[in-house]
């Protein structure tokens, strides 16, 4: 599915088109789908060798990055994953050593604990951060849910930025941005690993 051109204000529209797409996607289809992404991630180096990932956890049709983090945590690979404050429009990424330490947050989505500490910044150097969207621009331009918190995390985010996208999610057009936007370096699909420096592939990456 493709986007059109636009200004910022057709974000809304953007937002809903996709969720309704996303919300079409068979469980057989999805799992297919989640499962060849997290093959090509692992395929892609940079993934592979970072020292500390940082992943949404996934709620709802979104793909699913809970399987990831049992996985990577399995390996003894250190992951954090993202709390919201949504007095302060902020949002910080905690270390986890299990699933099972969330709690419902903002929105239903798991969250740690509020006395567990945040990650720095200095510690995020070589690190990835998998970032979530509704669809994506060859570009690494995204539209999300609305909130900017991952914008404004992305804005002083050090390390490299995936974002997780299956085939359905990716644009063909520009998308619309606004001076706060942050793309992500890369795009993991079912069919590789995009490189948003460049251009946009005619077939899979």
């Amino acid at each position: 599915m493709a986007s059109s051109y636009g200004t910022d204000a057709d974000k809304s529209s953007l937002r809903s088109n996709y969720l309704a797409v996303r919300a079409t996607i068979t469980p057989e289809n999805k799992d297919l789908s989640d499962a060849a992404i997290f093959s090509q991630l692992y395929e892609f180096p940079i993934f592979d060798d970072a020292r500390l990932v940082l992943s949404y956890v996934s709620f709802g049709p979104e793909v699913d990055t809970r399987i990831l983090i049992d996985g990577l945590l399995v390996e003894g690979r250190r992951v954090a994953v993202p709390r919201v404050n949504r007095a302060a429009h902020a949002m910080a990424f905690h270390e986890i050593a299990s699933l099972d330490e969330l709690e419902p947050g903002t929105m239903g989505i798991l969250e740690p604990a509020p006395d567990v500490p945040a990650v720095s910044v200095r510690e995020m150097v070589g690190s990835v951060c998998l970032v979530p969207g509704l669809v994506f621009d060859g570009a690494g331009h995204r539209v999300g849910y609305g909130g900017g918190y991952y914008d404004r995390f992305l804005a002083f985010y050090p390390g490299d930025k995936i974002g997780l996208a299956r085939t359905t999610m990716l644009s063909s057009n520009p998308l619309p941005t606004d001076g706060l936007d942050v793309p992500v370096d890369f795009i993991a699909h079912e069919n590789g690993v995009w490189n948003c420096r460049g251009s946009w592939p005619t077939r899979g990456a």
